[in-house]
């Protein structure tokens, strides 16, 4: 009797809740640290996350739940617009930091060859 409720035990808990998709929430902040506000989306929405980089200077993030999600990409002469769309669960969490390390990540590696490459030849 124990071994089956043991069991019965075990198998509710590996139950799926039926638990809604969770994405951060935020509107029109210039830090992705104030986008840290989970909400639960209804059924059939998807995590989004609205980057626009003006100037490259700053960005304006907005983040939350989109039934009719659609990645962009638009760039304007002083800006610069990423619409990004992701389903797993907090999936949009550091969206607008990307932009900036994939610089720094592209900026280090060119360092790194252009360092290879100068070494080699002296």
């Amino acid at each position: 009797m124990k071994a089956f409720l043991v069991l019965l035990l075990g198998a509710v808990l590996c139950l799926d809740s039926g638990s809604s998709l969770q994405c951060y929430s935020c509107m029109s902040q210039l830090s992705n640290s104030n986008c840290q506000t989970k909400v639960s989306c209804k059924e059939g929405e998807m995590c989004k996350t609205d980057v626009i980089r003006v100037v490259r200077a700053f960005n304006i993030i907005s983040k939350g739940c989109d039934s009719s999600c659609k990645s962009l990409y638009q760039d304007f002469s002083v800006a610069n617009r990423n619409i990004s769309c992701c389903s797993s669960d907090l999936c949009n969490a550091n969206s607008a930091g990307s932009v900036r390390y994939s610089y720094g990540m592209a900026a280090g590696i060119a360092a790194s060859v252009l360092w290879s490459f100068l070494n080699n030849r002296l």
